[in-house]
């Protein structure tokens, strides 16, 4: 009964589906959600493919926390304001065995983390060793051995202090943020109709995950879909004279849009079939790739530059340096440094977002008033 009554309360604060400009309203109410559990790839990523090989190098991490933390951006990520609207520390990384801090949640995902495992490694093409059904399975022993250890501690305050409370698993926030990489292993990798055909078994292996966490307990998920793929900087800065209708109207790759596109239709479709396939669960799909594309397509009149310019990074006439690292040019040290004003630019290093566009999108995705 208990549970079932947290689900009715959390069906109350959050819509069953979400369109960006719907009139539905998507509201958290601090004190109701006593951790977060996250799995994902770098969009969401906290610290965990950083602890994994090596640490994030400055830039990353200089508006807000001024030194890298783990972060593919400048400073915070939509899950850290997640966590900040629900009153809730920022998520510590599962991997990270320094300074943690798991009793508001953990953080499994990792940077290059895919849906379906891939035969790929990071240090070659940035593909994570950890997806989605690892992250799982992270998650699991992570409950138990906490619960162990939370039993262990006796009552001592200070040892539970770092814990989570056994009882919170089941009123947790599950969030979801990974498919990007599957695609872009896609385009890499496959034709169009290749990758087509793949998409069913990229979201069944996605419901697989839901379902797992499901049974473990977990009863609120937050989904968010993938974004506009298409769009990112890194992919058109060195695109010159395309065929007709290789771009859309704002200057997106659109053949890389309609997959990201009929991806989320596919993951949207079984969302649906999960809410009457787990009844004691409530499930919310999020729009970010509305979102995403709807800063893109309106930047200016956001307070935003080119929305296609890169601010930390070195990419010009076909020669790119990526955010943090040097390479000569012509007999000359090129360093890929951030720009002046990163609360200007919405690409990050042209596959990430900045702190500020990150603040934007939550705010749309929250339907809330910008602090």
């Amino acid at each position: 009964m208990e549970i079932l009554r947290f689900v009715v309360a959390w069906s109350l604060l959050v819509s069953s589906s979400f369109k960006v400009g719907s009139e539905e309203v998507v509201n958290f109410t601090p004190g109701d959600i006593p951790a977060i559990y996250n799995f994902g790839d770098s969009n969401s990523d906290t610290g965990g493919i950083a602890a994994a090989f090596f640490p994030m190098a400055a830039p990353c991490g200089e508006t807000f926390f001024h030194r890298p933390v783990g972060r593919a951006s400048d400073g915070r990520l939509m899950i850290d304001f997640i966590a900040e609207r629900l009153k809730l520390s920022y998520l510590s990384a599962y991997l990270d065995s320094v300074g943690t801090n798991f009793r508001h949640g953990a953080n499994f995902a990792t940077g290059g983390a895919t849906i379906r495992q891939q035969n790929e490694s990071w240090f070659e093409n940035g593909i994570s060793p950890f997806p989605l059904d690892i992250q799982v399975e992270h998650y699991i022993q992570f409950k138990a051995r906490s619960a162990y250890l939370y039993g262990q501690a006796n009552n001592e305050t200070s040892q539970r202090s770092r814990l989570p409370v056994p009882e919170d698993f089941s009123k947790a926030l599950y969030t979801f943020d990974i498919g990007q990489n599957d695609l872009a292993v896609g385009f890499r990798k496959m034709t169009d109709k290749q990758l087509q055909d793949a998409l069913p078994d990229i979201v069944n292996q996605f419901a697989a995950a839901v379902q797992h966490l499901y049974q473990e307990g977990a009863r609120a998920f937050w989904i968010h879909n993938t974004g506009p793929i298409g769009c990112l900087p890194v992919s058109v800065v060195n695109i010159h004279n395309p065929n007709p209708g290789y771009l859309d109207e704002l200057g997106c790759i659109k053949g890389q849009n309609d997959i990201a596109v009929e991806f989320n239709k596919q993951l949207n479709d079984r969302v649906i079939q999960l809410r009457a396939k787990l009844p004691q669960a409530a499930l919310t799909y999020v729009d970010i790739y509305a979102a995403k594309y709807g800063l893109i397509s309106n930047a200016k009149n956001q307070g935003f530059e080119d929305p296609f310019k890169i601010c930390c990074g070195h990419h010009e006439n076909g020669i790119s340096i990526w955010c943090s690292n040097k390479a000569i040019v012509n007999g000359t040290e090129v360093y890929g440094g951030s720009c002046a004003n990163p609360s200007k630019a919405i690409s990050w290093d042209g596959v990430h977002y900045t702190e500020a566009a990150n603040l934007w999108i939550v705010n749309q995705i929250l339907k809330t008033t910008p602090p």
